[in-house]
């Protein structure tokens, strides 16, 4: 069904509209109080104080200067600090184990893990009294042997587990004969460094204490987890916290999970009684929040001469912490890409002394997408084949692995044919280096977007007052992508409400159970708790209304009504809310619907074997090489993208083009570096770890095929990490293009191209 058939039927007002963020105006007259923005009377401020060994024991701490430091509270080491409970271990019957940052109990052991390990917390009467005090304790260490350097460890990689929603080896086939037997193929070893998180707002974290009540303002992307984590580590019914997170400045997967400044800002407070705000600096991000796993990636393709992929092999290595760290899924996207006849996938680990990595947009499809979608693109030259017609030869009908599930919704063809035109595909001389501008060697590149859909369960409680207004309550973290105000465009149709009555509350434990904000699972999940609760409600409505032999909706189902002009209708005869709730002597009508995996699980698990769900689009940029420098600018971009139906379109865009933004940012210039000797980042800041800036981007024009997948909530595919993927891959084909030089190696900095 088409939107436009969707608009005819249910009368859509404000889904697909490109409506302003509500929340927008607080943001920009600073009305919007984030985590470190909270006042509290006597309240302390803590700084945290890092190992500077990447692996060993701490021998003595000395903290007498600190502690003569004037405005010094305390100073909390393994020595004095009150004990925390152990970090659960992560189990599928506890999804909030997830939230787990690092297996390291902070300053309850002498042990130390990793380069920037936190072994102190200085607790004073400013911030800036904090963090000097902080500079003065002197921890001394025996250390012992570590082993930090990703690339001499790549042999001794062991094959990840994998589980059930994310597994790690597939086999379809031999691979690896046909691979030997195929007249044309390429072998490709890619490389990919660590990221890390730099979103806007550093992580901060405000505790305050009642007794055995704890109240916690912290920037999260899933305040449950939080909740639930801060409860068993602190040994405090769940019931006695709450976390207050209604604005977050970016998550994109640093602030999914629970770090050591979170816990230490909350035992700090409860070690000295007062209210204590813990703000991490830029280098204390690097430093104890987890970013994007470094890999190596080999991406080996055979085809015969029509094109058809005969062979398909991506293994990969990739690291974890020994105390911790997310396992990506770098060949993800590959399962489904290509039909290929053979096909063999793996992923292998190393384990480090280093920081847990954690999830970064699109952990692992991001950097799988780079390798495989660069791969295509240089068998595509091997072949004297256009790259797109390459991809569409191999486009699978069904599951390329199984050949049994069915895409839920997959319109890769359309888009590149709408992204060929808008870019003026048709225009691209396919000889490298034949395009120029001056001193520019121009290119052109494409890479295929790919990106699971996901939902989860969520709670919503949706009250309607006698004056018409509209409240809906949800759990759920607003991390600055309009979350809020797309759940109010659901509910404002669904209610046939105006916009403008409707008050969508959220970012509250208080509240109805939210889902996080993260795997782009957040929006079709709300709405589907929001649609049900809407419908709970507008039942109620009508039970109430025919109570009275004066309603005209006397005797209607609710099938048979229209949601319109603030109550419901049949044809041109029915009644507002507010004069059912009038009629009836009620203040208001209000409807729940509860948070539930137990009853999600099995139609989650059906979902899984019937079904593959993505998002995916096609990414078209070119690319302007100096023949001279070798440096690389970017100077156009078009997205074309499957993504379901559009709720919003203006929040839609935006998201997509942040994504693009930060691919190019992962094409070109992003990179931590890790002294191979001591673990220690070295480019801690922005000044030093490349981001992209405005002028790095050019105008990024995104377009959407807006129709709707019948398998999910409203139609709508999530839209939050799709974008990242492929942009890297995009940006060195383009490179390849315009120079004839294939980097293998991310960044693409101008030392490559000379």
């Amino acid at each position: 069904m088409t939107t436009t058939e969707i608009e005819r039927e249910t009368g859509t007002k404000y889904v697909g509209r490109p409506i302003d963020r509500l929340d927008g105006r607080a943001k920009t007259t600073g009305e919007a109080r984030y985590a470190a923005e909270h006042r509290y009377p006597n309240l302390a401020y803590a700084a945290l104080v890092h190992a500077t060994i990447a692996r060993g024991r701490i021998t003595a701490i000395d903290t007498a200067a600190a502690r003569a430091v004037p405005g010094v509270i305390d100073v909390l080491t393994h020595e004095n600090a009150p004990a925390m409970k152990p970090p659960p271990k992560f189990s599928f019957l506890n999804l909030s184990s997830m939230a787990t940052g690092t297996s390291v109990n902070y300053l309850a052991t002498d042990e130390v893990h990793w380069n920037g390990q936190p072994v102190a917390v200085v607790v004073a009467e400013t911030p800036e009294t904090a963090r000097h005090a902080a500079s003065l304790v002197r921890p001394a260490y025996q250390e012992l042997p570590a082993v930090v350097d990703f690339a001499p460890e790549e042999p001794n990689a062991t094959p990840q587990k994998g589980n059930m929603l994310l597994p790690a080896t597939a086999d379809k086939g031999d691979a690896k004969a046909a691979l030997a037997v195929a007249p044309f193929s390429v072998d490709l070893r890619f490389t990919t460094p660590p990221h890390a998180h730099n979103a806007i707002e550093p992580h901060a974290t405000t505790a305050v204490w009642d007794g055995d009540r704890l109240t916690v303002h912290e920037g999260t992307q899933n305040i449950v987890w939080l909740r639930k984590h801060l409860a068993l580590r602190f040994d405090v019914p769940e019931q006695g916290i709450r976390v207050l997170s209604p604005y977050v400045g970016g998550g994109f997967g640093g602030k999914g999970s629970v770090w050591a400044g979170t816990l230490l800002a909350v035992l700090a407070a409860r070690a000295t009684g007062r209210p204590v705000r813990l703000a991490l600096t830029r280098a204390g991000v690097y430093h104890t929040v987890g970013g994007r796993t470094p890999s190596a990636q080999r991406v080996a393709l055979g085809a015969d001469a029509d094109g058809r992929l005969t062979a398909l092999i991506h293994t990969s290595v990739a690291r974890v912490g020994r105390v911790g760290g997310w396992e990506e899924q770098i060949t993800s996207g590959t399962r489904h890409l290509y039909d290929a006849q053979n096909i063999h996938l793996r992923q292998n680990l190393v384990r480090l002394d280093l920081l847990a990595n954690t999830w970064m947009r699109a952990p692992g499809e991001s950097i799988g997408t780079f390798a495989v979608e660069s791969a295509v693109d240089e068998l595509a030259c091997e072949l004297g084949m256009d790259p797109i017609e390459l991809r569409m030869r191999n486009e699978p009908a069904r599951d390329p692995l199984g050949g049994k599930k069915r895409f839920a919704h997959r319109m890769l063809r359309e888009a590149y044919a709408l992204g060929a035109e808008r870019f003026g595909w048709r225009e691209r001389d396919p000889r490298p280096g034949s395009m120029r501008d001056g001193r520019w060697l121009v290119g052109m590149g494409v890479a295929t977007a790919y990106f699971p859909a996901l939902y989860q369960p969520a709670g919503a409680v949706v009250r309607v007052s006698a004056d018409g207004a509209v409240v809906v309550r949800c759990g759920l973290a607003e991390v600055g992508v309009g979350a809020a105000t797309v759940q109010a465009q659901i509910a404002a149709d669904e209610l046939g409400v105006p916009l403008e009555s409707v008050r969508v509350e959220y970012g509250d434990s208080d509240m109805p159970v939210g889902p996080g904000a993260g795997g782009s699972a957040q929006t079709a999940s709300v709405a589907a708790g929001v649609l049900a609760a809407c419908r709970k409600l507008k039942k109620s409505a009508l039970t109430l209304a025919r109570r009275s032999p004066e309603s005209p909706l006397r005797g209607r189902k609710l099938d048979d009504l229209e949601a319109r002009d603030g109550g419901l209708y049949h044809g041109g005869v029915g009644e507002t809310y507010a004069e059912i709730l009038a009629r009836a002597g009620r203040g208001h009508l209000e409807a729940e619907i509860k948070s539930s995996l137990v009853k999600f699980l099995p139609k989650l698990l059906n979902d899984q074997r019937r079904w593959v769900k993505a998002a995916c689009g096609a990414q078209f940029c070119e690319v302007r090489v100096d023949r001279d420098t070798g440096e690389v600018r970017v100077s156009r971009w078009v997205g074309v993208f499957d993504v379901g139906r559009v709720i919003n379109a203006k929040t839609v865009a935006s998201q997509l083009r942040g994504g693009i933004v930060m691919g190019i940012g992962l094409g070109l210039s992003e990179e931590t570096l890790v002294d191979p000797r001591t673990g220690r980042i070295m480019n801690a800041s922005l000044s030093e770890y490349h981001v992209p800036v405005h002028a790095d981007i050019p105008h990024i024009d995104v377009h959407c095929l807006d129709d709707p997948d019948p398998t999910m909530p409203l139609g709508l595919i999530g839209v939050g990490e799709v974008s990242i993927t492929g942009a890297a891959a995009a940006v060195a084909n383009a490179v390849r293009h315009a120079t004839g030089k294939r980097v293998l190696d991310l960044p693409i900095t101008l030392d490559k191209l000379l």
